[in-house]
């Protein structure tokens, strides 16, 4: 028997089966409950990328490789689901070599935007069942981030003006920065949730974006 060209995977692995063989709190654990750990995981890991602290990077890393493992023993011992994390590491790697025809495959891409256009082919060929622009993009994201994520979907779809209304103009991040900041001063002392209100200014923005699109394939 060779020995296992990742034995500390496999050990890691071993011992979170262990883990749930014993541990009465770890057996109560799903999916679901493990979401809320997932989210303050993955914050933690930005936190060290951002302070460029390799030490950190590699504990947080660590952190949120356990919870997939957690998630991979979890869907292991459930009947229904009966899948493993070599099942998923197997679906991460085919879904790469989709995604990468320029690399894998026949395709050529020499600059990066041949390269998202590749990409975006061979996405677009996966999903060819979605029916907006919008799916697919998780609504529980941060708004900011969900904001980013729609308004750059809809600006590549044709669906909305790439141009901002901003009434005030920056000109770098640490502009930018302050006046977001300021915003959501001016918001709290007027006792409105920043957070809420652009989520729910981005829910009008794609319901608009998706009536649009039922319009276009109506004609």
């Amino acid at each position: 028997m060779t020995d296992s060209p990742l034995p500390n995977m496999d050990a890691l692995a071993a011992s979170m089966r262990t883990v749930l063989d014993t541990c009465v709190w770890s057996q109560t654990r799903t999916h679901a409950s493990l979401v809320t750990y997932l989210i303050e995981e993955s914050y933690e890991l930005i936190d060290a990328v951002e302070a460029d602290d390799r030490d950190v990077m590699l504990e947080e890393l660590g952190d949120v490789l356990l919870q997939v493992v957690f998630h991979a023993e979890i869907a292991n011992r459930t009947p229904a689901e009966r899948f493993s994390l070599d099942d998923i590491a197997r679906a991460a790697n085919e879904k790469m070599i989709r995604r990468h025809p320029h690399v894998f495959g026949e395709e050529t891409a020499l600059t990066v935007d041949d390269v998202w256009r590749v990409w975006s082919a061979a996405k677009a060929a996966e999903k060819s069942t979605r029916t907006s622009a919008l799916d697919g993009i998780p609504q529980s994201m941060p708004a900011l981030a969900l904001a980013e994520k729609v308004l750059t979907r809809a600006e590549r779809a044709g669906l909305v003006a790439p141009a901002g209304r901003s009434v005030q103009q920056f000109t770098d991040e640490a502009e930018l920065g302050k006046l977001l900041l300021d915003i959501s001063a001016d918001a709290r002392e007027q006792g409105l949730d920043a957070e809420r209100a652009l989520r729910t200014a981005l829910r009008e923005l794609q319901d608009g974006i998706r009536e649009r699109e039922r319009d276009d394939r109506d004609d």
